[in-house]
């Protein structure tokens, strides 16, 4: 094991499981990004996916929002759309349009073109050292989040060859080439244990898995084609890590608009569900049961609101949640044209609220 500073800092991994808090702890999706002047001038003119594979990029972006904030989380600066690329897949950054495959997949044939084993280490290591680099780094002030794409999720851009609306492309898939569908799956999924299991390894404290894409699916497809790849992820994540004689992280799941499927998740293996902002935090918690951590879900347009209206929402969504069990974040990640002060208001009303709502509970 590699010798790290000692955590000060555990609210978050207590209170993502289930363990009794003194506040509220805080972190947003997307809180490295554009709408901090300094990542601006940090990314200035540089290949994106160049700056994900620049360890000493990745440290500097993911402590910039720490150094303005009092923020119980970092989360590793990088993005999904890495395994792809290890899986062998060319994709871009194009500024104003997003990511783009340059050879999306268009038939199952395509999937020959994809690396049928891939050595995470070699491919992905740049990740595995920009998270054991931020560990150091941050001292231990807060844990340090580790995170993939979900397998669907995943498999929608590489057949999407981008962002899409509707991901008819990739559900035509689904519905024509179901056998073909469940191989790129499932050798996603491999690739995405491996990929977990080595963030661990190289510092990460927590896990969170991104099925960004779940709103495009409905209930049944869901069921067929993106739960049972997020439950084998948790389990074998799980049980890999007890081999190793490494400690269990906690392992958030986050499926944007798949509300349909909040009892299922509940029973996925991961402790924490991270939910949007189109679910009421009350029924999330009667019908997860109590079984879960719940994080979220303020709706991050809200952060356009004056810091007064701000602190009145995050009085009402903590009331909501509750204190115990509840990691306060947005309902998605944050947006480049957001002022940074707005977020500073959000993270210490969630912090203040939470402490008068504790002493009173």
């Amino acid at each position: 094991m590699i010798d790290f500073p000692e955590l000060t800092n555990d609210t978050f991994l207590r209170a993502a499981h289930g363990e009794e808090v003194e506040h509220v702890p805080v972190w947003c999706m997307r809180q490295a990004g554009r709408y901090l002047p300094e990542f601006r001038e940090s990314r200035a003119g540089k290949d994106f996916f160049e700056t994900c594979r620049s360890p000493e990029a990745c440290c500097e972006l993911t402590l910039q929002p720490l150094r303005r904030f009092p923020l119980d989380a970092a989360i590793i600066f990088s993005d999904i759309l890495v395994v792809p690329q290890a899986l062998g897949m060319d994709v871009q950054m194009t500024p104003g349009k997003g990511p783009t495959f340059q050879e999306p997949l268009k038939e199952p044939e395509d999937l020959q073109r994809l690396r049928a084993k891939v050595d995470v280490d070699a491919e992905l290591g740049y990740v595995f050292r920009a998270i054991t680099l931020t560990r150091h780094k941050l001292e231990g002030k807060v844990p340090l989040i580790g995170f993939s794409g979900a397998p669907w999720t995943l498999m929608s851009y590489m057949i999407e060859g981008g962002g899409s609306v509707t991901q008819s492309k990739a559900k035509r898939w689904l519905y024509r080439h179901p056998e073909a569908s469940h191989r790129l799956l499932q050798l996603l999924t491999d690739v995405i244990v491996e990929y977990l299991l080595g963030q661990v390894k190289a510092g990460a404290q927590a896990l969170q898995v991104f099925e960004s894409h779940a709103g495009c699916l409905g209930p049944v497809q869901f069921k067929e084609f993106a739960l049972p790849y997020l439950r084998d992820i948790a389990m074998r994540v799980k049980g890999k890590l007890k081999e190793s004689g490494l400690d269990n992280v906690p392992m958030i799941v986050f499926a944007k608009d798949g509300h349909y499927a909040l009892e299922d998740l509940s029973q996925s293996y991961y402790e924490v569900v991270g939910l949007d902002w189109t679910i009421d935090p009350c029924l999330a918690r009667k019908r997860t049961g109590g079984s879960v951590s719940l994080q979220g879900n303020m709706d991050p347009c809200a952060l356009y609101a004056t810091k007064e209206r701000i602190s009145e929402i995050v009085k009402r969504m903590v009331e909501a949640f509750g204190t115990r069990g509840y990691i306060a974040n947005l309902g998605h990640g944050l947006y480049p044209d957001m002022d940074p002060e707005s977020v500073g208001a959000f993270v210490d009303a969630v912090h203040t609220h939470s402490r008068q709502l504790a002493k009173r509970v």
